[in-house]
């Protein structure tokens, strides 16, 4: 099993995702590119259309995409962050993601994933897992824009207003934010992301190229009976982060640490 080191569980703690990179085989990888090729061919995105665009697909009949999950090292990378509990994909989904350019777009704050309009109880899951599928190795490419280490700062936000906060606020929780970081990287590199830290889509003005990415909601098998406590206590479901000293609880605020954050798997599983 390939886990995560006692480093990179720390800087999750602190930052609130990693970057792993040449994580996915290249097979794998090219059978996943080819099967977004074909859904774009049958349900191409409108003409002239500029900005994000999403398909939305079910895990459950398996799959080059669930592949990139279910047979590749990033479901023992993802296992790593929560051991000695499970892994699972939530909502039995995957999310394949373009940015088309030109895209004139920088996003003003954040969000959190799970508020839905009329549902009391929202779609929460544990972590959240993109697969790079295009370059993305310069800014304003159609980048997953993140506000590191917001998700201390929404854990003593919930502690401090109860759980209800996230469908009150609409998923636009009203926190003090740090400096956005874009993520960068190549095709196979990987992003492993705590629930609870800020995002927000990119825009892509740097690029004449289509952002590809595949994302999956992963929870830690029972997260929907504890979603409440897990919105208060940011480590609840991250036992292995918390056992290689990741932070305390904060009231707000980022700690200040210079971590790098990106890993290379490419001498281990052939990436390129």
């Amino acid at each position: 099993m390939v886990r995560l080191s006692k480093r990179e569980l720390r800087e999750f703690g602190v930052r609130g995702y990693v970057v792993l990179r040449n994580v996915i085989p290249p097979a794998k990888l090219t059978a996943a590119s080819n099967e977004i090729d074909r859904l774009v061919n049958e349900q191409p995105p409108p003409k002239d259309y500029v900005g994000h665009h999403f398909y939305w697909l079910s895990t459950l009949n398996g799959g080059p995409l669930a592949a990139l999950f279910n047979k590749t090292p990033l479901r023992s990378l993802a296992q790593s962050l929560i051991a000695p509990g499970e892994i699972e994909i939530a909502f039995d989904q995957v999310q394949v993601a373009l940015n088309i350019p030109p895209f004139s777009h920088r996003p003003g704050g954040h969000h959190l994933d799970g508020y839905q309009e009329g549902q009391p109880t929202p779609a929460t899951f544990t972590m959240l897992a993109g697969v790079l599928m295009s370059e993305q190795k310069i800014e304003n490419a159609g980048n997953l824009w993140v506000w590191p280490g917001t998700h201390r700062t929404h854990g003593a936000f919930f502690r401090e207003r109860g759980p209800d906060a996230l469908v009150e606020a609409k998923g636009y929780p009203q926190i003090e934010l740090p400096e956005p970081c874009q993520i960068l990287g190549g095709p196979g590199d990987v992003l492993l992301a705590h629930y609870m830290l800020g995002h927000n889509i990119g825009g892509n003005y740097a690029s004449e190229k289509v952002r590809r990415a595949v994302y999956f909601r992963l929870r830690r098998v029972g997260h929907e009976h504890r979603w409440r406590e897990c919105l208060c206590d940011e480590l609840l479901e991250f036992d292995a982060v918390r056992a290689a000293g990741g932070p305390d609880r904060v009231g707000g605020g980022v700690t200040s640490a210079v971590l790098p954050h990106h890993r290379t798997y490419g001498s281990v599983y052939g990436g390129s």
